[in-house]
């Protein structure tokens, strides 16, 4: 089995920053894709950042400049770095990653993770 534990959301004043992690575990030969999504109240869940292979990285036109996606590969984890945080940024966080075991390659999310920027 696999999963992905998230940690690192909470409350930030808007200008504030915050770091988010995602941490995969069980059986896993490789990950081609990794990343973040994020869903606000009553709204559909969108692509904030991601590994999406062979190195590429892709950020929403909204977070661009802002937020900074790593990876380290040694401990299957991928972080979101977020600056200068909006309240726009309010939203449940997701890590999404696609997955290959011995079984084939399956499609992983995260419990979710809360963001809250306000003051």
């Amino acid at each position: 089995q696999v999963q992905l534990v998230e940690s690192g959301g909470g409350l930030v004043q808007p200008g504030g920053s915050l770091r988010l992690s995602c941490a995969a575990s069980g059986r896993i030969v490789s990950i081609p894709y990794m990343g973040w999504y994020r869903q606000a109240p009553g709204k559909q869940r969108e692509l904030v950042a991601a590994f999406t292979g062979g190195g590429n990285t892709d950020y929403a036109d909204s977070v661009k400049g802002r937020f900074t996606i790593s990876r380290d590969n040694a401990k299957n984890t991928v972080y979101l770095q977020m600056n200068s945080l909006k309240p726009e940024d309010t939203a449940v966080y997701y890590c999404n990653a696609h997955i290959t075991n011995w079984s084939g390659v399956g499609n992983y999310w995260g419990q979710g993770t809360q963001v809250t920027v306000s003051s």
